[in-house]
């Protein structure tokens, strides 16, 4: 299919050993099919009683610290919650003094600061020693002047900055066209929706006036009036892939300084026209979603916007908001921690995969449970995405339990291939007497066009049972049809897949003042690129098409000079590179090729001493710390399907990995993982999803079981 084929001949003499080692069988790891099935059944225990899987999404403190800071605005000071979560933060605290953005990270100054506060707040003494502690760890650190913009904006709230401190977010943003270079929409959605709303504290500017000893001047290194007007350059934000020759940041932060000038002469003919149209764009995406956008941020900033409208606290809209932060809270040994938003589909969909991967039928009762609690899921409206594809059919799914108007392509992706493995003829039992394929109606038209059609046969059965699996095939088939559509529509210009837009890619935007949480856009990336291969391949759809190659070609360009793939949804480098090594050979692109086998050797590379594998999120600031960190279950399960996609079952490293697996097993059927495995916002939030120690594990197990079956001659 390309041109960086290769034979074993061509390998190192090391690797030609190795490859004489592959050669020989070897038995099974002792243990093997137990610890299938005992985690198999842990999966299959934990599916809520309406189908769907949920693990909790474990963040850092900024959320408990903000979600204290509102309850303060509102008044709610003296509220027990204000009392649970300090107490959560307070455990949380390092060692050094600090707040980290993940466990083993260094300190991190905007949550520092925001923890300090908050303890402060809930009547831990300053010159206690833990306090004293914090403000010496910040104070070293550069003191409360380096917070981000949403920081500060919490500042200003509660009237410890001006608003002239803070960047500015004028209401104006939403009446620019959409073929303005700079406009919403050219915004992640992400950013969209935390946008929108604080422009309007940005109008309205409301404050409130804390107490003197509520006050943390202590920790400014000069004093919180002192603290600049314009924002400084973030040091949390990636270079610019596209060199140019204009300072964009100072450039920005020019207009920024001009633009607060204009606004202390009253010069905005027309914010009384854009706060009503951010009013409008807030109220209309409170529907069929769990608080705008589904994550906390933008909860939070939507409840203090409609308070600066008029809206009372007991409005339906607030309380509605207020209700979806309350859900993202959990309540455990006196404290109290919140999520960032919820993963049920996410979770569900990879762990039916897991579990078909694991020879659970899809006749099973609680996999038949899980797919119609997916497909009740499928966005059937248009969305924010909308605005750039008109004329494409809604279609796709999201993240959360609602957010409609915000499919994601790797949620899509995920819950599509979990669909197709459902199909009769589908997963590793297969049903020989059925067989199923999707095929275009049009060859010579692209996916987003042309009809398609699942071709799905089936022999040996009754007339009835034929016709019962036709009747429960139809539904997914149905979805899986418009899926691959709207997937295909989404592709950017470059031939990868971003998360939620194509083609959402202006850099210059990242360089805003108020873009320093370091995901102001949402460009194509390899691990998603990679994933989408993976689902079109699994539906039969490997063609050479030029949608296809292109993507490909997206792939190999993005492969760093070691060889490995950098992961901006997962940490990191070994959750990207085993995401392409997936998807390639998935799609067709032989094991031999030396690309593919640069990424084997890479991942060979870094297996650890105990046998398994671990990165730090510190990689996403030091690079050089690639493919190293503490072992995690999750990590290894990705390092190994990486290996076996590139063709390396059969090697010591991938047996040595499964020994890992099979060794931190415990005894009720799962693994251990406190480590942040997750990407938020690469060098800015992190996250701990508790089912990827579960869910991973068992896919690894059960592929490498399957493969090793599978192969002629080998030992059972």
């Amino acid at each position: 299919m390309n041109s960086g084929d290769q034979d074993w001949a061509g390998l190192p003499t090391t690797d030609r050993l190795e490859r004489l080692f592959e050669s020989e069988t070897r038995d099974l790891p002792a243990g093997l099919q137990s610890a299938i099935n005992a985690s198999r059944d842990w999966l299959l225990e934990q599916q809520s009683s309406d189908g769907y899987w949920l693990g909790e999404l474990e963040g850092d403190t900024i959320l408990e610290s903000e979600y204290v800071l509102l309850l303060i605005w509102l008044g709610r000071a003296n509220s027990p919650i204000v009392e649970k979560c300090a107490r959560y933060i307070f455990q949380q605290q390092l060692s050094t003094g600090g707040w980290a953005l993940y466990p083993g990270g260094p300190l991190e100054i905007s949550s520092s600061v925001k923890a300090y506060w908050v303890l402060k707040i809930a009547g831990y003494d300053p010159e206690s020693e833990p306090m004293q502690r914090a403000k010496l760890a910040i104070l070293a650190a550069g003191g409360a002047e380096r917070v981000n913009s949403f920081t500060r904006y919490y500042m200003a709230l509660l009237g410890i900055i001006s608003y002239r401190q803070c960047p500015a977010v004028p209401p104006e943003l939403t009446l620019l066209p959409n073929w303005s270079p700079i406009n919403l929409y050219e915004m992640s959605s992400w950013s969209r929706t935390i946008v929108v709303p604080l422009s309007l504290l940005w109008a309205f500017q409301p404050k409130t006036q804390l107490s003197v000893e509520h006050r943390i001047d202590e920790i400014f290194c000069q004093s919180p009036e002192k603290m600049p007007v314009s924002m400084p350059p973030s040091d949390q934000l990636d270079d610019l892939k596209s060199k140019t020759w204009i300072p964009w940041a100072a450039v920005f932060r020019g207009i920024d300084r001009v633009w607060k000038t204009v606004e202390r002469f009253h010069l905005n003919p027309f914010r009384k026209r854009a706060i009503q149209t951010a009013h409008n764009w807030i109220l209309e995406r409170f529907e069929k979603s769990d608080g705008l956008g589904a994550i906390f941020p933008p909860i939070i900033w939507s409840i203090i916007g409609l308070r600066c409208l008029g809206y009372e606290e007991d409005s339906k809209e607030i309380q509605a908001a207020l209700k979806e932060l309350e859900k993202l809270t959990i309540e455990e040994n006196d404290t109290i921690r919140l999520e960032p938003c919820r993963s049920p589909v996410w979770d569900t969909s990879i762990a039916v995969n897991a579990l078909r991967e694991a020879e659970v039928p899809a006749d099973h009762p609680k996999i038949q449970k899980a797919v119609d609690w997916l497909l009740s899921k499928e966005v059937r409206d248009p969305g924010d995405w909308s605005i750039s594809h008109p004329d494409v059919e809604p279609a796709g799914w999201y993240f959360e339990f609602n957010n409609e108007f915000y499919p994601d392509i790797d949620d899509t992706i995920m819950v599509t291939m979990a669909l197709a493995r459902c199909l009769p003829g589908q997963g590793n039992e297969l049903d020989k007497s059925w067989s199923s394929k999707m095929i275009k109606s049009q060859p010579g038209e692209d996916f987003s066009s042309t009809e398609l059609q699942m071709m799905v046969t089936g022999k040996g059965e009754s007339v009835q049972q034929f016709l019962s699996k036709m009747d429960r095939a139809e539904p997914m088939l149905a979805a899986i049809r418009r899926a691959v559509k709207w997937v295909a529509a989404m592709q950017c210009r470059n031939g990868g897949w971003a998360a939620f837009d194509a083609d959402n890619d202006r850099e210059i935007l990242t360089r805003v003042p108020f873009a320093d949480h370091n995901a102001m856009i949402d460009p194509p990336t390899a691990d998603i690129t990679a994933r989408t291969l993976e689902m079109y391949a699994r539906l039969g759809l490997n063609t050479s098409e030029e949608m296809f190659m292109k993507a490909i070609d997206f792939i190999w360009d993005e492969q760093e000079s070691d060889h490995s793939w950098y992961g901006r949804w997962g940490v990191n480098y070994l959750y990207g590179t085993w995401q392409v090594l997936v998807g390639l050979t998935e799609f067709g692109i032989p094991t031999s090729d030396h690309r593919i086998q640069g990424g084997v050797e890479w991942l060979k590379r870094f297996q650890q001493a105990d046998g398994g594998w671990g990165e730090t999120a510190r990689t996403y600031d030091e690079p050089n710390l690639r493919g190293t960190g503490p072992t995690t279950p999750s990590q290894t399960a990705w390092a190994l399907m990486g290996l076996m996609a590139g063709g390396a079952t059969k090697s010591p490293e991938v047996y040595n990995g499964i020994q890992y697996l099979l060794q931190t097993q415990t005894s009720d059927g799962t693994w251990e993982e406190e480590w942040y495995t997750g990407t938020g916002f690469p060098r800015v939030f992190y996250l701990r999803y508790h089912l990827y120690r579960h869910y991973f594990p068992l896919m690894a197990l059960a592929r490498y079981s399957h493969l090793m079956n599978s192969e002629p001659g080998e030992k059972k």
